[in-house]
């Protein structure tokens, strides 16, 4: 309970002299029912005591699922680990890294969460974006305590769209449209988007080229009928 209580005292922002996320306490930026069952839980009290950097890799590799709180609103390891995240506060170089290794695809994700949470608005578009091309499975744990399937693009597509995500309320992420007209963010060059300009340059050759023509009955071309003689 040693361990819980030094929580507690670290999530009073009463006297809070520390680094700040956004202009608060960054544990703050999960709200205080999901931090109250976190510190009680056993994974917490277990798994999170006394970690780093590196040894909370070996925590997030050991993951299997997504999730925010499930059961009797039992908190993840996917959320007591993020928890562990906003009190270590690592260097973005490091956090970097766990986005884009590629062995431990949970690891992925949690960086992915921590980013959505810690880093400004340009900076999520930007290193989220490329994540969009990412297809891995995911299994998501639900509220009822069962899974689900999703994949790595879905989960980022949701961190960039939605305000609630792993039981956790989001803060509000402008639309990528007003970061565009205020000149931080370019037009984002969708590789979907580029399929479909291909497949539409294409259309255009074929018909340039006289090549696409309507399927017509036997001994019919261009609307002129043909004898057997003359065929």
């Amino acid at each position: 309970m040693t361990h819980a209580a030094d929580a507690r005292r670290h999530f009073d922002s009463r006297g809070y002299t520390g680094p700040q996320i956004h202009n608060q306490n960054p544990v703050h930026l999960l709200e205080k029912p999901i931090r109250d069952r976190i510190i009680t839980s056993y994974y917490w009290q277990e798994q999170c005591f006394a970690i780093n950097e590196a040894t909370l890799c070996d925590r997030a590799a050991a993951m299997s699922f997504i999730g925010g709180t499930y059961g009797q609103q039992k908190p993840s390891p996917f959320l007591c680990l993020t928890m562990k995240l906003l009190q270590l506060m690592p260097e973005r170089d490091i956090v970097l890294e766990y986005l884009h290794q590629t062995e431990f695809k949970y690891l992925t994700a949690l960086a992915a969460f921590y980013i959505r949470l810690t880093f400004d608005s340009k900076d999520i578009f930007q290193t989220l974006e490329p994540m969009l091309a990412d297809y891995r499975k995911l299994r998501r744990r639900a509220r009822d305590g069962g899974y689900s399937l999703t994949y790595m693009d879905q989960f980022v597509d949701d961190l960039l769209t939605k305000d609630r995500v792993c039981a956790t309320s989001l803060w509000k992420l402008p639309q990528r449209t007003i970061l565009e007209d205020l000149g931080h963010l370019e037009a984002r060059d969708s590789p979907l988007g580029r399929e479909l300009d291909e497949i539409d340059d294409q259309d255009d050759d074929i018909m340039a080229n006289g090549e696409s023509r309507s399927p017509t009955p036997d001994g019919y071309e261009n609307g002129v009928h043909h004898s057997e003689s003359e065929m």
